[in-house]
């Protein structure tokens, strides 16, 4: 009876370390540290993106469109809203995507990921920064704001 009672002992003990291992691989890997939000606006996505964990990097972040990856650059941008709003200690965190060159008319969904480096470098990781932004491509290619009023004037 001693020896299951030490066998179970022993599972519980491997079974916390083994978790308290993936745990801690997991929190440095994907720290829950980056805070942001974009938009789509008729140029591009443009938005905000800080690293609690680190307030004064400038994050360098990653454009993905239904999917597929589009652009590369870094939350460098003056966001004074960002320090109002309590976020940061200083304004240059933010990001803008211009000129995507987009094809295919119709709703369309940018995502925006920041790119975390660990383990001295030798891993990355892309970590989702706010929510999807929709957006939509009209005939003539041009970006449009979801539930953005077009006026269309009649001439006679």
């Amino acid at each position: 009876m001693k020896l299951v009672h030490a066998l179970i002992a022993k599972s519980l003990a491997e079974t916390i370390l083994v978790g308290t291992l993936a745990v801690a691989f997991y929190l440095s890997a994907f720290p829950p540290t980056f805070h942001g939000w974009g938009e789509a606006l008729p140029q591009g996505i443009a938005g905000w993106v800080v690293n609690q964990a680190e307030p004064r990097e400038r994050v360098e972040v990653q454009l993905f469109i239904d999917g597929r990856f589009v652009a590369t650059g870094s939350a460098n941008q003056s966001r004074p809203d960002v320090v109002l709003a309590g976020w940061a200690e200083d304004e240059w965190h933010g990001y803008r995507f211009d000129a995507l060159n987009l094809r295919g008319p119709g709703r369309h969904y940018a995502q925006v990921y920041a790119l975390h480096t660990s383990g001295r470098g030798r891993r990355k990781t892309l970590q989702i920064v706010g929510d999807p932004i929709p957006f939509d491509i009209d005939d003539k290619g041009a970006l449009r704001p979801p539930n953005t009023v077009v006026l269309i004037r009649e001439i006679n």
